[in-house]
């Protein structure tokens, strides 16, 4: 597959400043199928330095402007969605409709979806007599991960875009060849030299030159809780602004009015997706005592569906992660009643559909981000048992009520200590805010309050 042999910086490739390179491996098949270059901290300094030559005419370009170029890449991604959703299936395993439908599809509504608010948002409001003026932060540095590659790009981009910021993106080592995508759709939509930059390398390197680079004003980092921890004290020491999207160990409420194989079934759809690579799966499902085992035999039932189904996972470092997770599980006296630690083919670095029954809240794979395709199945005795499991982890990123009245889930769910929740199985939405309570995060991407994120206020008093 080919892929450029250096970094986008100030609207052209350019060599790398190093010689090392970072292998692109094919999770279904174990096999390299392309290179690109280690960035380096000079990469880093020198796409900071375009970001921020670029930013005085960026941000001073009107709302339409701005929307009218973010409306015209998302043009480029429609127009190219099958290359880059073979992309995706390349590099990280999803088998080609969920590419095609989620890895691509989502993205493309997220980017129109900024296009369109670029050109209504707020910038000014009057306050008395001051006139509050909403302006881009600066120069964003953008660290994304490898689980929905195209969709985390769009999801820190197009809001900064749409606030008149400028980046320097560094996407994670296992998926840059849809960063290479992107990059190559920025300059084909005709943004100005600059105003976005790409840089390619490992995170202990290349981001976290990123993240402590002097001429970066907001770090936007989706991962792990731990590297958001680092992150976040890197920036913390130069009194910089970070929004952090970390992990998450979700909750999947079935109150017994529910119905429950629709809950059940769901459920197990939501885990197994991306092959459980999602850090808002609902990978904790919650049913009441009467009603346990009936919802494990469904599970079981579901699950056994996904074996040909669903792609790898990331890598071989990945796989063995999620096969100790099983193992632990099982050593701890959870209940293994579908899958388990066993690699269900000898090429490609897949999971079996895993479901653990008789867990507890107090396991390690009901505590800790597992990010693999593995289920856990807890007992409630009454709603308050159900809530103080529910909000008995560190994360609270998303999760799900289940019952036979809204409003009753509603009443549930306004308790739960998560950033998202879904409603008897309620739909994705773009414009919604995304992000965590507690360990899960800081701040929030998508719709308006994902663009609020770029901004800064400035009072002028008259």
């Amino acid at each position: 597959m080919k892929a450029h042999d250096g970094m986008y910086i100030d609207g052209e490739w350019r060599p790398a400043a190093g010689t090392d390179t970072i292998a692109v491996v094919n999770p279904a098949d174990e096999q390299v199928i392309a290179h690109v270059p280690a960035g380096t901290a000079d990469d880093v300094d020198a796409a900071v330095r375009a970001a921020r030559g670029a930013l005085p005419a960026w941000a001073a370009t009107s709302p339409a402007e701005r929307a009218a170029r973010i409306a015209a890449l998302r043009d480029v991604l429609v127009a190219r969605k099958e290359e880059i959703a073979e992309t995706v299936t390349a590099e990280l395993g999803s088998p080609l409709k969920f590419s095609q439908a989620v890895h691509v599809g989502a993205p493309i509504a997220v980017a129109g979806s900024y296009a369109e608010l670029a050109a209504s948002y707020a910038f000014e409001e009057k306050v008395g007599n001051s006139t509050v003026h909403l302006e881009p932060v600066g120069v964003v540095g953008a660290i994304t991960p490898w689980n929905y590659p195209l969709h985390q790009i769009v999801a820190k981009v197009a809001p900064a875009l749409a606030a008149g910021c400028t980046i320097v993106l560094k996407p994670a080592e296992d998926t840059p060849l849809t960063a290479q995508l992107f990059a190559e759709a920025v300059h084909e939509a005709g943004l100005p030299a600059g105003v976005f930059n790409l840089v390619t390398g490992l995170g202990p390197v290349a981001g976290q030159a990123l993240a402590g680079h002097e001429g970066v004003d907001l770090v936007s980092f989706t991962g792990s809780t731990a590297v958001g921890r680092q992150i976040g004290a890197t920036a913390g020491a130069a009194v910089k602004r970070v929004a952090l999207e970390l992990g998450g160990k979700s909750a999947n409420v079935i109150l017994p009015s529910a119905d429950l194989a629709k809950a059940v079934n769901v459920g197990v759809a939501n885990v197994m997706s991306n092959s459980g690579q999602t850090c808002s799966a609902w990978t904790r499902m919650l049913v009441h005592d009467s009603q346990y085992d009936e919802a494990v035999a469904l599970a079981m039932e579901a699950a056994a569906k996904y074996g040909e189904r669903m792609g790898p996972v990331v890598n071989a470092k990945q796989q063995q992660r999620v096969r100790s997770y099983i193992e632990k599980g099982v050593a701890e006296g959870a209940r293994l009643v579908a899958g388990g630690p066993e690699a269900p083919r000898t090429q490609g670095y897949f999971v079996s559909p895993t479901v653990f029954a008789d867990v507890t809240p107090e396991m390690t794979i009901a505590q800790e981000e597992i990010f693999g395709p593995v289920l856990s199945i807890l007992r409630y005795e009454d709603e308050a048992d159900a809530l103080r499991i529910a909000n008995g982890t560190v994360y609270g990123l998303a999760g799900a009520v289940w019952a036979g009245e809204v409003t009753e889930a509603v009443a549930f769910a306004r308790q739960l200590d998560t950033g998202q929740v879904d409603i008897n199985g309620g739909r994705f939405n773009p414009l919604a805010p995304f992000g965590g309570y507690k360990q899960s995060g800081v701040g929030r991407e998508l719709g308006s309050h994902g663009l609020s994120e770029y901004l800064q206020t400035k009072s002028l008093q008259f």
